[in-house]
């Protein structure tokens, strides 16, 4: 039995790399897709993961197959399409390390995953299923995203979910909005960041806009404010952790650092046992997740840059020493 299965987009992360001799842009060439990436960091902490999604027979894909491969995630239900390419994403930073995107994905593999591939059997007996709603923007990957977590509900795993709003993806808020929205009915555990709770609830009240999601059917909501750190909020209690103080070089993947960070801590709970953490347990496990971010956000990519559990546990134990 898997830890953790992640459904969704595998994709190139192209990132800023410098200049050339002549004064143009260089990028490097990263393994991304934010469901691969949490697996990644589950992978890392020591978790058995599996991932579910498409990639072009092409070198791009050949080298991230290689790269879940080498990161000890399970590559079995990972097809190779013949007739689409690889999704590519450019990474464009601002000052801050925080990033925008350019995508290169009409017609590309990641969003033609059909729900006949998916194998049942794999989604029945997984603990933890995690997708994020980058495979909702077309179809057929939205349908087979969707039945994917339907299968895995059913068959009694929990069910945790990303919103991951990229508005290049979307034809528009609404559409969007109303997808993101859709896919809360089957999950458990929910991250969103400020911003996607904002446009998600219409509320900037983190307690009033996490009790509108609380009421969707998810039993936890994470509210992830960046430097600020995050919250978690169930219908019982809430807690915040204040995050770590670092250098920032590139944001890329640490939300998805803290998500797999997380479903470590929870992977041998069942549901009724997150249901019951206190506010104080509670922000213990988010002093772990916002060290996990927070590492890696002092690298750039995604995939390379998670940490492992002696690095987490340093930092975390740092902070608090210097309280």
């Amino acid at each position: 039995m898997f830890d953790v299965v992640a459904v969704g987009e595998l994709l190139i992360d192209f990132l800023p790399a410098g200049m050339n001799e002549d004064g143009l842009a260089l990028f490097s060439s990263n393994p991304g897709g934010a469901p691969a990436n949490v697996l990644a960091m589950l992978a890392k902490l020591g978790a058995k993961t599996a991932f579910v999604g498409k990639v072009g027979k092409d070198g791009f894909g050949q080298f991230l197959k290689a790269t879940l491969d080498n990161a000890g995630i399970d590559t079995s239900n990972l097809l190779m399409s013949s007739s689409e390419m690889t999704t590519l994403a450019f990474v464009h930073l601002d000052e801050k390390g925080d990033r925008s995107f350019s995508f290169y994905r009409k017609h590309c593999a990641d969003v033609s995953l059909d729900a006949g591939e998916l194998n049942k059997d794999l989604l029945r007996t997984c603990r933890f299923l995690h997708f994020g709603a980058v495979s909702l923007t077309d179809e057929p990957s939205r349908t087979a995203t969707l039945e994917a977590a339907r299968i895995a509900k059913e068959a009694g795993a929990i069910i945790s979910y990303d919103p991951n709003y990229r508005p290049a993806l979307w034809d528009d808020e609404r559409e969007a909005c109303k997808y993101m929205l859709k896919a809360m009915e089957y999950a458990d555990l929910v991250k969103v960041s400020e911003e996607e709770l904002l446009l998600l609830t219409k509320s900037g009240d983190f307690s009033l806009g996490a009790d509108k999601l609380l009421a969707m059917g998810p039993k936890a909501i994470f509210v992830t404010c960046g430097e600020k750190g995050s919250y978690a909020f169930t219908k019982s209690c809430y807690a915040h952790h204040g995050g770590y103080n670092v250098k920032v070089v590139d944001t890329t993947g640490a939300g998805d650092a803290f998500v797999g960070a997380m479903l470590w801590q929870l992977r041998d709970m069942s549901l009724e046992e997150i249901f019951q953490i206190c506010a104080e347990k509670w922000e213990e496990l988010l002093a772990f997740s916002n060290a996990a971010g927070s590492i890696v956000t002092t690298k750039k990519g995604a995939i390379p840059a998670m940490p492992d559990l002696d690095a987490i546990n340093a930092l975390v134990r740092q902070s608090f020493d210097e309280r």
